[in-house]
C-alpha cells in the first residue's frame, strides 16, 4: 500500500494535520493524482542536488502534462482547469530554484511518515496532551465568536452614527430656515413652535451623541478586554506549538484562525476610528453647551490608536524559524556562510498594506551574546512583504537568501571557547518594518526563536541538542543566556520529545518499552520516572559510565545510522533497538531455537546487532550476539541482505543461518524478504562462469563458534567468498577442515 494511501485512511484528527503543510507551493491534487510515482523519487537527495533537482522538476512537469492529457480526454473541466493552473505555478515558481521544490516535497513527505507514525502510538505524551487539550478547543471557540460580535456591534454603531448624521443634517436645515427669516417672522406662533421643536430635536441630538459614543466606548473595552486576555493567550499557544512543532512535535495549526481574529479586530477598530472622525466632522458643524464629543472623542481616539499599535504589534510573527534547506529536521542550527530561509507573516490582512511594507533582517540586534563571536547577516536582507506567495493570500515574506558571516574578532577570543560552548551560545535574528496606513505609523518588531550558530558540520548534533533542550524547558522567546544555568526537564517530558526525534526524522516513534530502555540508561534502575529531574549536563555533557561518549551522542548516532541504512525495516517495526542484554535474555530464552531480534549496541556508536537463542543438546539455553555492524559494514552490505545470508560454523558441524524467526514469532523472511536487494544466492558451479571465467562473488557474513568457548559473543566478519566457491569447499572438505581454514592466520576471529 503506497504512504498515501495510509494517510487517506486516518483519523480526521490526523487528516487536518495533513491538510495543514499542503498548500500552493506544492498543491496536494498533484500528491494525489502522482501519488505513486512522486514516492518512488528521491526527492531528499535532489534537495542538495541541483542537477538532480532540475531533472525531477522535469520529470513531475510531464507527470502533469501526462495527467492534463488523461483528464482532458475525460472532459473533466474543473481538473483541467487546476492542473493547468498547476502547471503554470510550478514551472514559474520553481524554475529558477528547482532545489526548493524537491526539499518542499521531501519535507511533506516526511511529516506523512511523522504522522503515520504518530497515529500508530498508544498513547499521547504529556506535552502532546498539553497542547490539545479541551480548554484550549474552547478558548479558541470564544475568541471566534467575540470577535464576530466585536465586528457585528461595530457595524450596528455605523447605522448609529449615520442615523446621528442626518438628525443633524435635519437639525442644521431647519435651524438655518429659520435663521433666515425676518426679525418680525420670528415671533410668530409657528416659529415659536418650530424653535420647541429645534429644542427638542437638538435634545435628541445630545442624547444620540452620548449613546453613540457610549456604544463606541463598549466596543473599545471589548476588544480591550479580548486582546488583553483571550486573544493574547492564543497567541502565546500559538507560539507554543510552534516551538514544539520546530523539536519534532505535531504540527502547529491555528495561525489561519488567529489571522482571521487579528483581521477582524483590526477592521473593527479602524471602522470605530472612522467613526469618531466622523463625530469631529459633525463637532465642527454644531456643539453647545454639555457637548459629550469634545469631552470624550480625544479619549477614545487615544485608546483606539493604543489598541491598534499593539495589534499590529502582536500581528508581526515568525511563520516558520529559521532553517537551512539541507537540514529542514534541524532548524535554528544556522552554519556559517549557508543559506537559510526564514517566512514573516502579518496576521492582519489588510489590501492596502500589499507590498508597502518592507522588512529588514539583523542578526544580535541591540543584545549580548554569552561569547564574544559576532555575526553578519549576508545576501538579501530586505524584502516587501506581499499577498502573492502565500496559498491563502496572507501578507507575507520570505527570505531564501540569507547567509551569517562570523566578523572577525580580536586575537585569541575563540581559544578561550571549549567545545560546548560554542553549541551553547544563542543569538537572535530580528526583523523590523513600520506600517502607515490611513495616517497613522507603526513600527514593528518580532524576533526569530534563539538560533545555534556553528561554523562545521559536526557540531550539528550538539546544536540540536540545545535548540531541544531550550524549547522543552522554557516559553520565553529571547532568553539568549539560557545555558549560563540551564533548569532541569522532566523526564517524562524529554522522553517524549525524544520519541519525536524519531517519528520525525526516521518515520517511526518509539514506544513505552523503548522509552523505558532509554529512562533506565539515563537515570538507572528507578521504580517511576514521571516526576524525575533530568540536569543538561547528564543529558548532553557527561559521559556515560563507563562509555566515552555522551548520551546525546550515543542517541544521534543510532539516528543517523537508521536514516541511511536501516530505514525500511524501522518503518516497519523490526527493530526493537532499545532493548538491554539482560532483557534481550528475558525475552529469547523461551522462545523456539533461531529466535532473533535487533537491537542497538550500548557500547559502539551507531551499531546495530542481533542476538539469537539456542539449545544445546542437554537442554541448555545459550545467547548469542554478533558484533555491532557500523556504518562502514552497513555500507557494503544491506543489513537484510546481512540476515538473509549470516552462517555460523560451530564445531564440527557444517555452515548455516541460526536465525529463523524474527521476535517473537515472524519467519524470517516473511519480515524481511521485501527488503532482501536481490533473491538468495542459489550455489553455482565454478563451470556456470561469469566474465571472462571469473566466477562470480558475493560478500557472506559468517562467524565462527566454539563448543568449549566460554564468551557467548563471536564477532561476524564479512568474508569476499562465492556461492559457488563454498559450494565446492563443502563438496571436497570437512567441517573440519573449513574450521582449520578459518582459524588460519589469514582469517580473523
Amino acid at each position: 500500500m503506497s504512504q498515501w494511501s495510509q494517510v487517506q485512511q486516518l483519523e480526521i484528527k490526523f487528516l487536518e494535520q495533513v491538510d495543514q503543510f499542503y498548500d500552493d507551493n506544492f498543491p496536494m491534487e498533484i500528491r494525489h493524482l502522482l501519488a505513486q510515482w512522486i514516492e518512488s523519487q528521491d526527492w531528499e537527495a535532489a534537495s542538495n542536488n541541483e542537477a538532480m533537482a532540475t531533472i525531477l522538476l522535469q520529470n513531475l512537469l510531464i507527470q502533469v502534462d501526462e495527467q492534463l492529457d488523461r483528464v482532458s480526454q475525460e472532459k473533466n473541466l474543473l481538473l483541467i482547469h487546476n492542473l493547468k493552473r498547476t502547471r503554470k505555478l510550478l514551472q514559474g515558481k520553481y524554475h529558477g530554484n528547482p532545489m526548493h521544490i524537491a526539499v518542499i516535497i521531501s519535507n511533506c513527505l516526511r511529516e506523512e511518515r511523522r504522522i503515520l507514525a504518530a497515529a500508530s502510538m498508544p498513547a499521547q505524551g504529556p506535552l502532546e496532551k498539553s497542547l490539545q487539550n479541551s480548554m484550549v478547543s474552547e478558548r479558541q471557540r470564544n475568541v471566534e465568536h467575540k470577535v464576530s460580535a466585536i465586528k457585528n456591534s461595530a457595524q450596528m454603531t455605523d447605522q448609529d452614527v449615520k442615523y446621528l448624521e442626518d438628525l443633524q443634517e435635519e437639525f442644521d436645515f431647519r435651524y438655518k430656515t429659520i435663521q433666515s427669516l425676518e426679525q418680525s417672522d420670528k415671533n410668530s406662533a409657528l416659529i415659536k413652535q418650530e424653535m420647541l421643536a429645534l429644542q427638542a430635536m437638538l435634545n435628541t441630538l445630545d442624547y444620540k451623541r452620548k449613546e453613540v459614543l457610549s456604544k463606541i466606548g463598549r466596543v473599545i473595552h471589548e476588544i480591550d478586554m479580548l486582546m488583553s486576555n483571550m486573544l493574547t493567550e492564543e497567541l502565546l499557544d500559538w507560539k507554543r506549538r510552534q516551538q514544539i512543532a520546530c523539536i519534532g512535535g505535531p504540527l502547529h495549526g491555528g495561525l489561519d484562525q488567529l489571522q482571521n481574529c487579528f483581521t477582524l479586530l483590526a477592521e473593527s477598530l479602524f471602522q470605530v476610528r472612522r467613526q469618531l472622525e466622523k463625530l469631529d466632522e459633525l463637532l465642527t458643524s454644531l456643539t453647545y453647551d454639555g457637548d459629550p464629543i469634545p469631552v470624550q472623542r480625544p479619549q477614545l481616539m487615544e485608546k483606539v490608536n493604543f489598541l491598534l499599535y499593539n495589534l499590529f504589534r502582536n500581528s508581526f510573527v515568525v511563520e516558520r524559524q529559521p532553517c537551512m534547506p539541507t537540514h529542514p529536521q534541524r532548524p535554528m542550527v544556522l552554519k556559517t556562510l549557508i543559506q537559510f530561509t526564514v517566512k514573516l507573516r502579518l496576521l492582519i490582512k489588510l489590501p492596502e498594506l500589499n507590498y508597502q511594507i518592507r522588512v529588514k533582517a539583523t542578526i544580535d540586534k541591540n543584545v549580548s551574546t554569552v561569547s564574544n563571536r559576532r555575526f553578519v547577516l549576508c545576501g538579501t536582507h530586505v524584502k516587501a512583504m506581499n499577498m502573492d506567495e502565500s496559498a491563502n493570500g496572507s501578507l507575507s515574506v520570505e527570505f531564501r537568501h540569507l547567509q551569517p558571516k562570523e566578523m572577525k574578532s580580536s586575537a585569541g577570543s575563540k581559544g578561550n571557547e571549549g567545545p560546548h560552548m560554542v553549541t551553547e551560545e544563542l543569538h537572535s535574528i530580528s526583523f523590523e518594518t513600520q506600517a502607515c496606513l490611513y495616517g497613522l505609523t507603526i513600527n514593528l518588531e518580532t524576533s526569530s526563536l534563539p538560533v545555534v550558530m556553528i561554523s562545521n558540520v559536526s557540531q550539528l548534533p550538539n546544536a540540536w541538542a540545545s535548540i531541544i533542550w531550550y524549547n522543552l524547558s522554557t516559553n520565553d522567546p529571547q532568553n539568549l543566556s539560557f545555558f549560563n544555568n540551564p533548569p532541569a526537564a522532566t523526564l517524562s517530558q524529554l522522553l517524549e520529545v525524544l520519541s519525536w526525534q524519531f517519528s520525525s526524522y526516521v518515520g517511526r516513534g518509539l514506544n513505552s518499552e523503548q522509552l523505558n530502555m532509554l529512562a533506565e540508561k539515563l537515570m538507572g534502575q528507578q521504580v517511576s520516572y514521571s516526576d524525575y529531574q533530568l540536569s543538561w549536563a547528564k543529558f548532553c555533557k557527561e559521559h556515560l559510565p563507563g562509555k566515552s561518549f555522551t548520551f546525546w551522542v550515543w542517541l544521534e548516532a543510532i539516528l543517523d545510522l537508521i536514516k541511511k541504512h536501516i530505514l525500511p525495516l524501522w518503518i516497519d517495526g523490526y527493530v526493537m533497538g532499545f532493548v538491554s542484554k539482560e532483557k534481550e535474555r528475558i525475552l529469547l530464552k523461551d522462545k523456539t531455537p533461531g529466535t532473533f531480534l535487533l537491537r542497538f549496541s550500548e557500547s559502539n556508536l551507531g551499531g546495530i546487532t542481533f542476538t539469537w537463542v539456542d539449545q544445546l543438546e542437554n537442554g541448555e539455553v545459550t545467547f548469542h550476539s554478533v558484533e555491532p555492524y557500523n556504518k562502514g559494514r552497513l555500507t557494503a552490505l544491506p543489513f537484510a541482505d546481512i540476515l538473509r545470508d549470516y552462517k555460523v560454523i560451530m564445531a564440527d558441524n557444517v555452515p548455516e543461518n541460526p536465525l529463523k524467526y524474527l521476535y517473537p514469532d515472524i519467519p524470517k523472511d516473511r519480515a524481511f524478504g521485501k527488503h532482501y536487494s536481490c533473491q538468495p544466492n542459489e550455489v553455482s558451479k565454478p563451470s556456470d562462469g561469469g566474465v571472462k571465467g571469473y566466477v562470480p562473488s558475493v560478500f557472506i557474513p559468517v562467524s565462527k563458534i566454539l563448543n568449549d568457548s566460554t564468551d557467548p559473543h563471536s564477532p561476524s566478519d564479512l568474508l569476499p567468498m562465492s556461492p559457488s566457491v563454498y559450494a565446492v569447499l563443502r563438496e571436497h572438505l570437512s567441517p573440519t577442515a573449513i574450521e582449520t581454514a578459518l582459524s588460519s592466520p589469514y582469517s580473523t576471529d
